[in-house]
């Protein structure tokens, strides 16, 4: 596909939902409360907050530019921008970061729609908490139910694909982002209202900096990195169907806000609700436990004297996960697709089949190993577990770190002034400050995040 016929987003709006469903996904809704409960609530929230603007917003700049300066997916962006380098090895990191996260995350996904099922069905009235572990560990381990659901979740993905950037992603961004933002309001109303829940917001809004230390400094500049989609291609491609109008300060700003509204929005529903049903989140793994085993139960409790209410919430809650599931693997596909469609010249709805195909072969692997092959191991780790240990503590990371340095370093910082300023149009009085981040915060900062994920401070 030539640049001359590549499809841009047909609007400022459209490219600005699309970015931040990308960012957008599951991590905003189960990492960060638990994140945020483990490291002092609101004292991690502001340092979290300051990690975003300083650490995240500057990287998420470069990859816009890079990739609406090229108009090319993210492989063949950095192949244009530094062609006979090794460089272009960053853009290629970034779609296999993609094609891995896609293949596991879909199983994950499917999981959100069939608790969502079972949620409309009403199949969590009359559960104690003891019954919730046996439901969840019955599902996974189930290789037909477990496997059919992740293969409808990337039908699903495949079928908005498919329709193009215009007619597909932005479309669909368009309803599914507003929709999120509907859902998460009325969840956020009905959980605030509980009794009891002044003790979940004062958690959550009431710092506590005598519990900051230097792992929770690094707890929180990993989840901003990680929250934003950092490193992963997926912020690079969408950019690359931004027209050369668009404001890329101005898109990073929107998407980071946007995102960061989701996941704070995220704690008002989950910490009034597990406060009032005498559970903390300030222990426990970081992992799918506290969406599919702990709030199915905190629901019925903290919602209990009105069984139609309850009912209501656990609805709604699952099918915001489904939402913020598809924004994130659609972004993901695309990354992966736009790269197969315009690297062999093939057409969009080819490559697209042959990405689906491949992240259901490799997808169904790792939902079975929750079942069928739970016995096997790769360095003492599921096979499920291994590759969400590599893409997300080592490949992403690198990933980020890379594109800091290219940004920061590599790239004409003519080049650079031009594509944020517009080629002059715009001011940008920050640019240098972007420019000095790049250069030297960032690197180490994203270097000590890598390390920190690896174990080196433990």
């Amino acid at each position: 596909m030539s640049n001359n016929t590549r499809e841009n987003f047909g609007s400022k709006l459209g490219a600005v939902l699309a970015a931040a469903g990308s960012a957008v996904g599951l991590g905003n809704i189960w990492r960060f409360p638990i994140e945020t409960g483990q490291n002092g609530g609101a004292a991690f929230i502001l340092i979290y907050i300051g990690c975003v603007l300083l650490l995240g917003i500057p990287i998420m700049m470069s990859e816009f530019l890079i990739g609406r300066h090229t108009q090319a997916n993210t492989a063949g962006a950095y192949r244009v921008l530094a062609p006979g380098t090794p460089w272009r090895w960053v853009g290629r990191l970034g779609v296999l970061s993609g094609f891995v996260i896609l293949s596991y995350y879909s199983v994950v996904a499917g999981w959100t729609a069939e608790y969502t099922v079972l949620a409309i069905g009403n199949h969590f009235d009359g559960k104690t908490a003891a019954d919730f572990p046996a439901i969840f560990a019955k599902f996974v381990s189930n290789p037909w139910k477990s496997v059919l659901w992740m293969l409808g979740f990337l039908m699903a993905t495949h079928f908005v694909v498919i329709r193009g950037v215009k007619s597909g992603i932005e479309k669909f961004s368009k309803l599914m982002m507003p929709a999120l933002f509907v859902i998460m309001l009325v969840l956020t109303i009905c959980s605030v209202m509980l009794p009891g829940s002044s003790e979940g917001l004062e958690f959550l809004f009431r710092p506590d900096f005598s519990k900051i230390t230097g792992s929770v400094v690094l707890s929180a500049m990993g989840q901003a990195f990680f929250s934003l989609s950092l490193g992963l291609g997926c912020l690079c491609t969408y950019a690359s169907y931004f027209s050369k109008e668009t404001n890329i300060g101005k898109t990073a700003l929107n998407v980071a806000v946007i995102d960061t509204m989701v996941a704070i929005m995220s704690g008002l529903i989950i910490f009034p609700a597990v406060f009032n049903a005498g559970y903390t989140l300030d222990s426990g793994d970081i992992g799918p436990s506290l969406l599919f085993i702990t709030m199915p139960n905190v629901f019925g409790q903290a919602f209990g004297g009105v069984p139609a209410l309850a009912y209501g919430v656990s609805v709604l809650f699952y099918f915001l996960l489904v939402l913020a599931a598809l924004t994130s693997t659609i972004s993901m596909h695309e990354v992966v697709t736009a790269y197969v469609s315009e690297e062999f010249n093939t057409t969009r709805r080819k490559a697209a089949l042959i990405v689906t195909l491949a992240c259901s072969i490799v997808g169904v692997v790792c939902a079975l190993s929750f079942g069928p092959f739970d016995g096997v191991r790769i360095f003492g780790m599921s096979i499920f577990d291994f590759f969400d240990y590599v893409a997300s503590n080592i490949m992403l990371p690198l990933g980020g770190m890379l594109i800091a340095v290219f940004a920061g370093w590599y790239l004409d910082k003519k080049l650079v002034r031009d594509e944020i300023t517009n080629r002059g149009t715009l001011r940008a009085s920050y640019l240098r400050l972007v420019i000095f981040i790049l250069r030297y915060i960032a690197p180490v900062a994203i270097g000590l995040i890598l390390l920190g994920q690896l174990g080196v401070f433990r």
